[in-house]
């Protein structure tokens, strides 16, 4: 069960700070890259897509880390 409470802990602040980097991203995007292309759209889309990966990515490899490797001293 802590098992499974943890994996959830991950999966959840990988979405959340998905969806933050998304609206950083679209953010950039509509604003400073608009001639960016990526996945086949532009602009704001682009941006918001690369966001929501590397925010996702990077949230959940950082809460496994922080959760599943016990503190040493």
């Amino acid at each position: 069960m802590k098992l499974l409470f943890r994996a959830l802990i991950v999966i959840v602040s990988g979405l959340v700070c998905g969806i933050v980097g998304w609206i950083v991203g679209a953010y950039i995007g509509g604003n400073y890259a608009v001639d960016f292309a990526f996945n086949g759209v532009r602009g704001y889309e682009a941006v918001g897509q690369l966001g929501f990966i590397f925010g996702s990515i990077g949230s959940g490899v950082l809460c496994w880390l922080i959760i599943f490797k016990p503190f040493r001293k």
